[in-house]
């Protein structure tokens, strides 16, 4: 399954308001692998970026001035989020802007307009897919990463690019897969219990490349001792095979 991993971020909260994309950030996942194809563009959103946004993401009017609009941009973006599983946090406000920046170009390609984004994709949103797991509790990206122990240090600012980066840990995390799993030891049954919404889980990103994993070898003693009990097991299934018989 092929999946895009993908963030915006935005002159403001809705387009209907006029606001527009300014930056776009996504990474490809097939069968849960990462591919090394990204996606990254900043867009001249053709309006002001107000100060209090700029704060949260540092893209002000001047960072964007020279980059492309979206029209230029929308034919390749589309190719590469079309038929892909999109996981998107808070996937409605993303999906929303996208809906609207391909919806004022009424472009087409190969015959079928660009857009909506849900007629052409599959959408996952895992701040729905938070809640359900830890219902009651904080489900920011942020907290996310607190809660399943990702290294989110050099996310300062709101970037779209690094936030996708982020999320793709943070969905693999609470999907179960990809990512060196350790569970800490439970200090109760009750805990152990608890564990089931996977608050004990301590996670890290694997980055190895073939003929990096280190192999170690047993001792001559280690060897004799395996086999000893190897041996040991045996006798005692044909015991209790004859005893059965």
């Amino acid at each position: 399954m092929r999946q895009i991993i993908m963030d915006t971020e935005t002159t403001g909260i809705d387009p209907k308001d006029g606001h527009r994309i300014v930056e776009i950030g996504a990474v490809e996942m097939v069968n849960r692998r990462f591919t090394g194809r990204t996606y990254h563009q900043y867009i001249n959103p053709e309006r002001h970026i107000d100060a209090e946004v700029v704060a949260i993401h540092g893209i002000d009017d001047e960072k964007v001035a020279n980059e492309p609009v979206f029209a230029q941009i929308a034919d390749e973006f589309w190719a590469f989020i079309e038929g892909a599983e999109l996981v998107i946090h808070n996937a409605p406000f993303d999906v929303g802007f996208m809906d609207h920046e391909f919806g004022r170009l009424n472009k087409q390609r190969s015959g079928a307009p660009l857009g909506p984004v849900r007629e052409h994709c599959r959408v996952l949103d895992t701040l729905t897919m938070a809640r359900e797991l830890h219902p009651g509790q904080r489900n920011s990206l942020d907290a996310l990463c607190k809660r399943y122990d990702i290294d989110n240090g050099h996310r300062v600012l709101h970037g779209a690019l690094l936030d996708s980066e982020i999320l793709a840990d943070v969905y693999l995390a609470m999907t179960g897969g990809q990512t060196a799993l350790t569970l800490d030891a439970a200090t109760s049954s009750e805990e152990q219990q608890a564990d089931s919404s996977n608050e004990g889980l301590s996670v890290q990103r694997l980055t190895l490349t073939p003929g990096q994993l280190r192999v170690i070898r047993p001792s001559a003693q280690e060897h004799a001792a395996h086999q000893a009990k190897c041996q040991a097991h045996k006798l005692n299934w044909f015991e209790e095979r004859d005893h059965n018989a």
